[in-house]
C-alpha cells in the first residue's frame, strides 16, 4: 500500500497529514461595517490551517505583498480578486480561502485605489513577528507607500480558492440566489441545495430549460433540510456567459423563473432578464439521464461520482443498510455506489457449482465484513455529527464515510455469491462497537478488523485459485487495494506511518473469524454460525519491551492458556511469505524478530515451522495484532 512513496516524500507527506489532523480555520472579514479594515488585523496560524476571507462593502480584495513593499502585489503572490458588495453588514456570497503552508510571516493589503485602501491602513498579517518586522511596522510602511496600489481590478485570483455560493431554492422560493452574477475566471461556483426537490442544469441562451450538450448537470435532490449538506461545484473556465436552470417539471420551475446566469451581458439582447423571459415561454424542462456531469457533487463534503438516475437519495447511508444483509437481487441506492466510487461486480462469472470450502470462506468473509460495516458506520456518525465532531478535520470524516460505503459494497460481494448458490448468508450480530468513547480505541479496532479482512481474503484466494471456485479470485482481489488504502488512512489518523508493504499477510480465515467472534461479538442469536474452526482464546500480551530511540518492539511477554502443555512458539505472520517463529521462554517472554515492520499478527502455537495455511491446526491462542516499528508523533 502506498508503495510508490520515496522515503523522503513519506516523511513529508505524513507530517502534512499529521498537521491536517489538527488544522483550524480562521474567518477574516474584509471591510465589514464600512471600515477600511481587516478583522482580525493579525492572527497566528499553523501549517495546514486555513483562512477564509469574507467581503463587505464596497469593493475589496486580498493581495499579498513583501514586508518592504506594501501595497504592491508580490511576484506570484496570493490574490483573491476584487469582490464587489453593496452591503456593509451582509457578507458577499463570494469567499476566498488560503492554506497556510509554514510559519513564515504573510503580509496582505487591500489594493483598492478608489480611496487608497492600503495607504489608509487596510492591511493584514499572518504570523507577524513580535519584534523587528512587526505588523505595526508593516502598517506604517503601507501608510507611506506610493500610489497606485496593484494589481488593478480584473486581475484573476491566485494562490487560494475563490468560491461563489449559490442557494438553490433559496428561502423556499423557486429561485437561485444570487441568480445574476459577474465572476472571475477560476472561481468555483458552489450550488447548495435547499427544499424541496431541485436540480441544476446548464443550458444555452437560446434554449432555456433544455440541457446544453457538454454542459454541467446535477441531479434532483429531495430534501427537507436547510442546509441539506448537498452541494454541486463547477469552475468558471472563461468569460463566456453561463446559463442554468432547475429542471423540475412539477410547478415548472424553469418556466416559473428558477434560472440563473454567470457573466451575462448587462445590456443588449442577451441579458439575464432576456434569458428569464425566454424561459417563461419554453417547452417542458428536461435533464440528462445520468448525473452529475462536468461538475462535482458532494454530500456533507463526500464526493459522489455518479447517480444512476436523476434523483439522489440523501439518506442512502442509513442504519438499515448496516444492520441487515441485502436480500437476493437487491441493489444499493446509487448514492452508495457514488460515495464508494463504484459498485459490486457487474458479472461474477459464477461457476455451475460451489464447493463446501468456498461456502465456508465466503461466510467467514461476510461475518468479518458485518463487523467492519458496523464499526465504520458507528464511527462515521460520531465523527460527522456526534460526540467526536471536530476531533479530525471534516475531510477526514468524509473519507470515513467513503470507507463505510466501500465496506457495504464489499459485503454485497459475499452475500451476492452465497445467495446465487442458495447458500445461507450470515446475519448481523451485536457488537461492542460503542463500548468505548475513545476515538483512538475505535481506530485501533477498525484497523484490526480491516487487516483481518485483508488477511482472510488472501487465504480465500489461495484456496480458490486452483479449483473450480477460481471465479471468486478476481472479485476478492479487486477489493484488496481499497482496504489497503483504508488501512493506510487509519495508520496516519493514529499518527503512524502508513505501513507500506509489498504484499499483504495471509492468515487462515478460521483464525480471522475466531478473532472477530472472540473480541467484538457480544451476541448473535440465531445468526451464530461456525466455519469449521473453533474460537481460540485471545493471546494475552502482558508486557512490551521497546527500544527507546527507534521505537522498535524488541520483546513481548505472553500468557499460555491453562491446559496447554509442552513447548510453545509465537508465529509472526507478516506480509505473505513473511512468517517467522520465536520460542516462548519459561516466563512467557518472546523475542520479536528484528526484520518485522508495521503491523503483524501473532499466534501462539504448539509447533513451529508450519506453513501459514496450517497454523490454525496447532494454534492455542490468538491471533493478536501487534505494532512493531515506526511509531511517530506519540
Amino acid at each position: 500500500m502506498l508503495s510508490w512513496f520515496e522515503s523522503s516524500s513519506i516523511a513529508f507527506g505524513l507530517a502534512a497529514f499529521a498537521t491536517l489532523a489538527n488544522a483550524a480555520n480562521y474567518d477574516v472579514t474584509v471591510g465589514k461595517g464600512g471600515q477600511l479594515k481587516f478583522d482580525p488585523e493579525t492572527l497566528t496560524a499553523q501549517p495546514g490551517d486555513t483562512v477564509t476571507y469574507k467581503f463587505f462593502a464596497k469593493n475589496h480584495a486580498v493581495a499579498q505583498s513583501a514586508f518592504a513593499t506594501p501595497c504592491q502585489l508580490q511576484d506570484k503572490g496570493i490574490f483573491s480578486g476584487f469582490t464587489p458588495n453593496t452591503s456593509p453588514d451582509v457578507e458577499a456570497p463570494t469567499t476566498f480561502t488560503i492554506t497556510v503552508n509554514d510559519t513564515k510571516p504573510l503580509w496582505f493589503y487591500c489594493p483598492q485605489t478608489n480611496g487608497n485602501h492600503c495607504q489608509s491602513g487596510m492591511v493584514h498579517a499572518i504570523n507577524a513577528p513580535a519584534s523587528g518586522n512587526t505588523f505595526d511596522a508593516y502598517k506604517a510602511n503601507a501608510q507611506k507607500a506610493a500610489t497606485p496600489s496593484t494589481p488593478p481590478a480584473g486581475t484573476l485570483p491566485s494562490g487560494g480558492l475563490r468560491k461563489l455560493h449559490i442557494d438553490v431554492g433559496f428561502d423556499g422560493n423557486l429561485v437561485f440566489n444570487p441568480n445574476n452574477v459577474t465572476e472571475l475566471v477560476g472561481t468555483v461556483l458552489e450550488f447548495g441545495y435547499n427544499p424541496q426537490n431541485h436540480s441544476i442544469v446548464q443550458s444555452s441562451f437560446d434554449k432555456p430549460c433544455q440541457p446544453l450538450d457538454g454542459g454541467f448537470a446535477a441531479p434532483f435532490v429531495p430534501t427537507m433540510q436547510t442546509p441539506s449538506g448537498v452541494t454541486f461545484e463547477v469552475m468558471v473556465e472563461n468569460t463566456n456567459p453561463i446559463w442554468f436552470y432547475c429542471a423540475q417539471t412539477t410547478k415548472t420551475h424553469c418556466q416559473a423563473g428558477m434560472v440563473g446566469s454567470i457573466n451575462a451581458a448587462a445590456t443588449g439582447n442577451k441579458t439575464f432578464d432576456a434569458f428569464a423571459a425566454l424561459a417563461a415561454k419554453a417547452p417542458p424542462s428536461t435533464i440528462p439521464p445520468n448525473t452529475p456531469l462536468a461538475g462535482t457533487l458532494k454530500v456533507n463534503g463526500t464526493i459522489i461520482s455518479n447517480v444512476g438516475g436523476n434523483v439522489l437519495n440523501t439518506t442512502g447511508l442509513d442504519p438499515s443498510l448496516v444492520g441487515n444483509v441485502p436480500p437476493p437481487g437487491s441493489s444499493y441506492s446509487p448514492y452508495i455506489g457514488g460515495m464508494a466510487g463504484g459498485d459490486q461486480p457487474a458479472d461474477y462469472q459464477w461457476a455451475p457449482s460451489i464447493s463446501d470450502e468456498a461456502v465456508e470462506f465466503l461466510q467467514a468473509l461476510q461475518y468479518i465484513s458485518n463487523a467492519l460495516v458496523a464499526f465504520l458506520f458507528d464511527g462515521y456518525v460520531r465523527l460527522a455529527e456526534g460526540a467526536w465532531t471536530g476531533v479530525y478535520p471534516q475531510s477526514i470524516a468524509q473519507t470515513l464515510g467513503s470507507l463505510t460505503a466501500q465496506a457495504l459494497i464489499h459485503r454485497k460481494t459475499y452475500s451476492d455469491s452465497l445467495q446465487h448458490y442458495s447458500k445461507p448468508t450470515v446475519g448481523v450480530c451485536q457488537y461492542n462497537v460503542s463500548a468505548s468513547d475513545d476515538v483512538d480505541a475505535w481506530l485501533q479496532d477498525i484497523q484490526t478488523i480491516i487487516t483481518l479482512s485483508i488477511s482472510a481474503k488472501v487465504d480465500a484466494m489461495a484456496l480458490a485459485a486452483t479449483t473450480d471456485d477460481s471465479w471468486v479470485v478476481p472479485a476478492l482481489a479487486t477489493e484488496l487495494g481499497a482496504q489497503a488504502r483504508m488501512s493506510a488512512v487509519l495508520n496516519m489518523m493514529q499518527s503512524r506511518y502508513a505501513a507500506a508493504a509489498p504484499r499483504e499477510a495471509l492468515m487462515p480465515y478460521q483464525l480471522a473469524y475466531s478473532y472477530i467472534a472472540n473480541k467484538y461479538v457480544t451476541s448473535c442469536g440465531d445468526n451464530s454460525m461456525s466455519f469449521g474452526g473453533k474460537v481460540f482464546p485471545s493471546l494475552e500480551v502482558a508486557n512490551k519491551t521497546v527500544e527507546p530511540s527507534s521505537g522498535r518492539l524488541l520483546a513481548i511477554k505472553v500468557e499460555v492458556p491453562s491446559g496447554s502443555t509442552g513447548d510453545h512458539w509465537v508465529a509472526w505472520i507478516g506480509p505473505w511469505g513473511g512468517l517467522q517463529y520465536t520460542a516462548v521462554a519459561a516466563d512467557g517472554t518472546v523475542a520479536v524478530p528484528a526484520s518485522l515492520s508495521g503491523y503483524v499478527w501473532a499466534v501462539l502455537t504448539t509447533a513451529k515451522d508450519l506453513k501459514a495455511r496450517d497454523i490454525e491446526s496447532k494454534a492455542v491462542a490468538g491471533p493478536e495484532m501487534i505494532w512493531t516499528t515506526q511509531q511517530w508523533g506519540s
